[in-house]
Formats: C-alpha cells, sequence, structure tokens
C-alpha cells in the first residue's frame, strides 16, 4: 500500500510540472485535428467507392 501512495504522491507532482496549453492553442489544434479526420473520412470513403465501382465492373464483364 505504501508504493501505491508513493505513485499517486509522484503523478500529482509530475502533472504539477507539465506545462498545460493555453486555450486558444487547444482550440486550434482541435480544429486542425476535426479538419484532418473530416478530409482523410471524406478521402477513404471516394477511395472506398471507386474500388466498389471497379470491383462491380469486373464482376459484370465476367458473367
Amino acid at each position: 500500500m505504501k508504493n501505491i501512495g508513493r505513485f499517486f504522491s509522484e503523478v500529482r507532482t509530475e502533472l504539477l510540472r507539465v506545462e498545460w496549453p493555453k486555450f486558444n492553442e487547444f482550440v486550434g489544434a482541435t480544429v486542425v485535428v476535426l479538419f484532418l479526420v473530416l478530409v482523410f473520412s471524406i478521402f477513404l470513403g471516394a477511395v472506398d467507392r471507386v474500388i466498389m465501382w471497379i470491383i462491380k465492373w469486373i464482376f459484370a464483364q465476367t458473367i
């Protein structure tokens, strides 16, 4: 039990040393992440759609 208390004490000490981002930095980073998620989602959806069309075309040609 002594080790657990020491662990949490050290965790608290380390958290106090962390330099947390300012609110504007946090919002800016969040906007960038959300934008990139949107862009990659659209890209992957488009690639999926193209591959689906190609596969349907291939199977339509072989029947």
